[in-house]
C-alpha cells in the first residue's frame, strides 16, 4: 500500500511531467551493486538495471569516485575545446572497434541520437536515401529512429509523418533482404538481438550474410549494439562474436554506467570522409560523462564483466531452461528473454512483490533480463528460486509481500 509521502510524491510528479510513461509503483532512493533500495529501506534485486543501463551496478566505488574527482575540476565544456577526459574516453573506445587500428567515435548523450547520427552519416555519404532495418526491431524514440523501427506500436507514436525511404524486412530473413537492397540503400541498420520484441536472436551465420549482401550493394552496415555492447553478451560488441565488421556501431545505455553517453563508432575508411561541421552535439563528450565513461570502461576490463556476462548467463539459462511454466529462454549472456506459458506482466508484478525488478516486452509472454554485469551466482540463484515459488503458485497476482 502507499503511505503519505509515496502518494504525495507520485502525485507531484503525474502533475508536473508530461504523462509518457507507465511507472511501477516504487519510490527508489538508492542502489548498491544488483541491490536497489526503496525510500522505506526495502532492498530489490535489479534484474532490468533502469532499461539495461546499470551496466556495472548501481553506485560502482570506482565510477563514482571518477565522478567525484572531475566535478571538482571541470563540469562542463563542450567538444568546440580539447580535454584531457574526453581524450582519454575517445581513445579508450576507438581501440575497441572491430577494425585494424582502431575506428573514430563521434561522442553523444543517448541511443537514438547516436542510431540518428549513424543514419545521417550513411546517407549523407553514399548520396544515398533508403534504409534497410528489420521487422521487431527498435532503434529509440526520434523521429528517423522511429522510422527505422520494427515495431508498429512503436512506429505510430510518431503521428502521420515518419521519415521517407525506410523499409523494414523480416528479421533473420537472408533472401527478404538481398532482394530489398539496390543502389539506393544507403544503409542497412541492424539491431543484433532484438531485445524489446522478446529478445529474438538470428542464426550466427546470418549476421555474417548480412554484412556481404550490403557490401555488395555498397550500402553501409550500422550495428545498433546499444542493448548488446559493452560486454552484455559475452563479447565486448557483439559483432566481434560473429565475425562482422560493420561500418558503423551505435553505444548507449550503460556506457557510462548511469549518466548520459553515447556514441558512435566509425570505420577508419568511412571515417576519413566525415568533415568538419558535418554534425555536432553541445552535450555529447562532456567532461563528467567522459570521467564516468573511462571508468566503465576500466572496471569492464579489470573484473572481465563480459565473461561474467557469459558465466551468468549460462547459469541462468540452465536453471530456467527447467522450470515448470518456462517455454524457453533466448538471448546471450546478460540479456535473456524467458518465455513464459502465463503473461509476463503478472510474473513481472508478482516478482516485484518478492523483491524483484524484471521488464517485459513487445511479446507479452516475455519476461527481459538485463541486470548489471556484476550479478552473482548467488543472486541468480535467489531470481531462480523465487521465479520457481512464483510459477508453481495458483494465483501470481496475490503473492505474499505485497509493498
Amino acid at each position: 500500500m502507499r503511505d503519505a509521502v509515496q502518494q504525495r510524491l507520485i502525485e507531484q510528479t503525474e502533475a508536473a511531467e508530461l504523462g509518457v510513461y507507465a511507472r511501477l509503483e516504487l519510490v527508489l532512493e538508492r542502489g548498491q551493486g544488483c541491490w536497489v533500495f526503496d525510500r522505506r529501506g526495502r532492498r530489490y534485486l535489479d534484474l532490468y538495471g533502469g532499461h539495461a543501463v546499470a551496466l556495472t551496478g548501481h553506485c560502482h566505488p570506482e565510477v563514482v569516485a571518477a565522478i567525484q574527482r572531475q566535478a571538482r575540476r571541470l563540469l562542463f565544456y563542450s567538444s568546440s575545446v580539447y580535454c584531457p577526459v574526453r581524450a582519454e574516453a575517445s581513445r579508450l573506445l576507438a581501440e575497441r572497434g572491430p577494425w585494424p587500428g582502431g575506428g573514430r567515435v563521434f561522442h553523444c548523450c543517448s541511443g537514438s541520437e547516436a542510431n540518428e547520427v549513424a543514419l545521417k552519416l550513411a546517407r549523407k555519404l553514399t548520396g544515398r536515401r533508403r534504409v534497410i532495418s528489420f521487422e521487431g526491431s527498435f532503434h529509440g524514440r526520434t523521429l528517423a529512429a522511429l522510422s527505422a523501427c520494427g515495431l508498429a506500436g512503436y512506429r505510430a507514436t510518431a503521428g502521420p509523418v515518419l521519415v521517407p525511404d525506410h523499409e523494414q524486412v523480416p528479421f533473420g530473413d537472408a533472401e527478404a533482404l538481398e532482394a530489398a537492397l539496390d543502389e539506393q540503400t544507403a544503409a542497412v541498420l541492424l539491431e543484433p538481438i532484438q531485445s524489446l520484441a522478446g529478445v529474438r536472436l538470428a542464426p550466427e551465420g546470418w549476421y555474417a550474410r548480412v554484412a556481404a549482401a550490403a557490401r555488395r550493394a555498397g550500402a553501409l552496415l550500422i550495428f545498433d549494439e546499444v542493448q548488446t555492447g559493452l560486454g552484455r553478451t559475452g563479447s565486448f560488441l557483439f559483432c566481434e562474436a560473429v565475425g562482422v565488421k560493420p561500418d558503423l556501431i551505435t553505444l548507449a545505455k550503460g556506457l557510462a554506467s548511469g549518466l548520459p553517453a553515447a556514441a558512435v563508432l566509425v570505420a577508419p575508411e568511412l571515417a576519413a570522409e566525415v568533415r568538419r561541421g558535418d554534425h555536432g552535439s553541445t552535450f555529447g563528450g562532456g567532461p563528467l560523462a567522459m570521467a564516468a565513461l573511462v571508468a566503465t570502461l576500466e572496471v569492464i576490463a579489470r573484473e572481465d564483466l563480459a565473461g561474467n556476462a557469459a558465466r551468468q548467463g549460462e547459469r541462468l539459462r540452465a536453471a530456467l531452461a527447467g522450470l515448470p511454466g518456462v517455454v524457453a529462454v533466448r538471448g546471450r549472456g546478460l540479456l535473456l528473454g524467458v518465455e513464459l506459458e502465463r503473461p509476463a506482466s503478472e510474473v513481472q508484478a508478482g516478482l516485484l512483490a518478492r523483491g524483484i525488478l524484471c521488464g517485459t516486452a513487445a511479446d507479452p509472454r516475455v519476461l527481459r533480463l538485463l541486470p548489471p554485469l556484476v550479478l552473482g551466482e548467488a543472486e541468480v540463484e535467489h531470481f531462480v528460486q523465487a521465479l520457481e515459488d512464483l510459477l508453481g503458485a495458483t494465483d501470481v497476482l496475490r503473492p505474499e509481500g505485497r509493498p
